[in-house]
């Protein structure tokens, strides 16, 4: 197996306003997080989040500590949330043993002890992906599935925003330090999702784009309400959307993404919402 990272400094609104399209991807974009047999992840500067994946192919692949956590494991002083969105799979922490279908979600509270990611069938991996966050104190490691969500039918066919958001590994759901996560499903026909577009100062966001067939493409809208740009990403992508950006997509087909959270706050409702038409 191999682990690899990177660190992304966060960015002042003022200055990312003359960024490029390279420079953007750059800072933002986060196109590799699945590999075989490869542990990927970037260590975000946006309140310390972690976002990561975890393809095991025939192998079992551990969690490292990397270098800048300096801790003897990578759960020493984090909590981490994990979906998967490949085939069956299993997910050790310590002596818990938990398996993991399609869209299912596991949080692991904070403490030492080993974690390891692997497929029931090498055919068909698991594609764990995952965010973290630092965390004060332990909470139990719970699995979480779509019949346990909190879930909100929002939007319209007509409006093409038609989504069900499915709130898995958040304060309803089970006791977090600051990590929220979940997962919104668009339906059939519709293709945009956060609108009317909005920010939260307390918290930080990352998306992970996912079920967008091969031929099409996510156009992933972020910056400031009166300064936005844009990101044009594949399927099993991410992105990193700090405090002061609005984070919205439109898609040339309907998808599904994962959102993650981490900040001061847990108040899923905490946002500053824009009209449509005030967007430039």
């Amino acid at each position: 197996m191999k682990t690899n990272y990177e660190i992304r400094y966060a960015a002042h609104p003022e200055d990312a306003r003359s960024y490029d399209t390279k420079r953007i991807r750059r800072d933002f974009l986060i196109e590799r997080v699945f590999a075989p047999n490869e542990v990927n992840m970037v260590y975000s500067m946006y309140d310390r989040m972690i976002v990561g994946g975890a393809l095991p192919v025939g192998e079992v692949l551990t969690l490292e500590a990397i270098d800048p956590l300096k801790a003897p494991f990578f759960l020493t002083r984090r909590e981490m949330g994990i979906f998967n969105v490949g085939g069956p799979g299993v997910v050790k922490a310590g002596d818990a043993v938990f398996e993991l279908g399609y869209k299912e979600a596991l949080y692991l509270g904070s403490g030492d002890r080993t974690v390891t990611f692997e497929s029931v069938d090498a055919a068909q991996p698991a594609k764990f992906y995952f965010n973290s966050v630092t965390a004060h104190r332990n909470y139990p490691d719970k699995k979480v599935t779509k019949q346990d969500a909190v879930v909100a039918h929002m939007g319209s066919l007509e409006g093409s925003n038609e989504r069900d958001i499915n709130k898995m590994l958040v304060n309803q759901v089970l006791p977090t330090c600051q990590l929220q996560m979940g997962m919104t499903e668009l339906a059939t026909g519709s293709v945009w999702n956060t609108m009317p577009a909005h920010v939260h100062s307390r918290r930080m966001e990352a998306y992970f784009y996912f079920e967008v067939p091969a031929e099409h493409a996510v156009c992933h809208f972020m910056g400031e309400v009166d300064e936005t740009r844009h990101l044009w990403m594949q399927n099993e992508q991410a992105v990193l959307s700090p405090e002061w950006s609005i984070h919205s997509a439109a898609a040339t087909h309907n998808y599904t993404f994962i959102w993650g959270m981490g900040g001061e706050n847990l108040d899923y409702g905490d946002q500053d919402f824009s009209l449509i038409t005030d967007l430039k």
